[in-house]
């Protein structure tokens, strides 16, 4: 008896020990995601450190020529980049990087099956009280209050137009600039485009029915719109308003694109499109290069 109890004894030890040698070795292999972070922001410098306690990693972040920005800790939880008081409540968000397609498709080319499927998945989507975190990009930009913040935002000249934005983002902002006005050169699409535009960038809000902040309020968001939607649809929620459920199914012809020229100069400067995700909003890009480097193949933004 006395030998079968230190049998089981052993057995257990054993199995917590490559329980947490094989949850250390998934937390290394997804820790490796970082890298994309580092590729992201080059002027951001990126050190972890294990935490026997925590069994996670300790991410030291820190702003390079930049003194005046205190370094900050975040847990990788996941790829959720949380402070330390946010652990306890860390299924409250998503990891920070997630699926981007390739390509979207229509749904009224769709199977009936396949209509069902993404009506579900997208209604869920659109219910759900998780989010992404905001912690690491309330560091980068500086936007834990609002009057920090707005020592940061900066007014430009963009496409005929002018709009507010983070500092941080004039560069790419302008390297999409150059490509769009570049592509009007050989594509009506873009000059017709450039006629009705209508741009708007910063605005401080809260999103509606959570406590997270917009990209907008950070200034690192971008919408364009044309003067007129001739009747189209370009955000869901407005499209549920109207129309009830059926918005994640409401078919390309119904909705407004920004030509396809325009989308891929976001997308190569490191911007994403809204028009991509389930809860469709397909006037908004937002800076987030770390998600284009996580989805490397961003071609064919529609298919036909």
């Amino acid at each position: 008896m006395e030998i079968k109890m230190k049998k089981n004894v052993l057995i257990a030890i054993l199995g917590a020990f490559f329980s947490m040698r094989s949850y250390a070795l998934d937390t290394c292999a997804k820790i490796e995601q970082l890298e994309l972070f580092k590729k992201a922001y080059p002027d951001i410098t990126f050190n972890k450190i294990w935490d026997n306690e925590k069994e996670d990693y300790l991410i030291l972040v820190h702003i390079d020529g930049q003194p005046e920005y205190e370094s900050e800790e975040f847990y990788w939880a996941g790829g959720k980049l949380l402070p330390e008081e946010k652990l306890c409540d860390k299924e409250k968000y998503t990891p920070i990087l997630y699926h981007y397609p390739a390509g979207i498709d229509d749904p009224e080319k769709m199977s009936k099956v396949q209509r069902e499927s993404l009506k579900q998945e997208c209604i869920e989507e659109s219910q759900k009280e998780t989010g992404s975190p905001m912690f690491f990009y309330d560091y980068l930009y500086d936007s834990f209050e609002r009057s920090k913040l707005e020592t940061h935002i900066t007014k430009i000249s963009y496409l005929g137009l002018t709009m507010k934005v983070h500092k941080k983002i004039v560069e790419p902002a302008k390297r999409v600039e150059k490509r769009i006005l570049q592509a009007t050169k050989t594509s009506k699409a873009v000059q017709t485009f450039l006629k009705e535009l209508t741009i708007d960038a910063f605005f401080w809000r809260v999103i509606k029915g959570t406590d997270r902040k917009s990209f907008h309020s950070l200034g690192i968001a971008i919408d364009v719109l044309p003067k007129n939607l001739h009747g189209k649809q370009t955000y869901w929620a407005w499209a549920k308003d109207k129309i009830g459920e059926n918005w994640a199914l409401l078919p390309f012809s119904q909705r407004w694109f920004p030509p396809k020229e325009v989308i891929e100069a976001f997308e190569a400067e490191g911007f994403i499109w809204g028009g991509k995700w389930g809860i469709w909003d397909t006037m908004h890009f937002e800076y987030r290069p770390e998600i284009l480097l996580y989805n490397k193949n961003n071609q064919n933004i529609i298919k036909e």
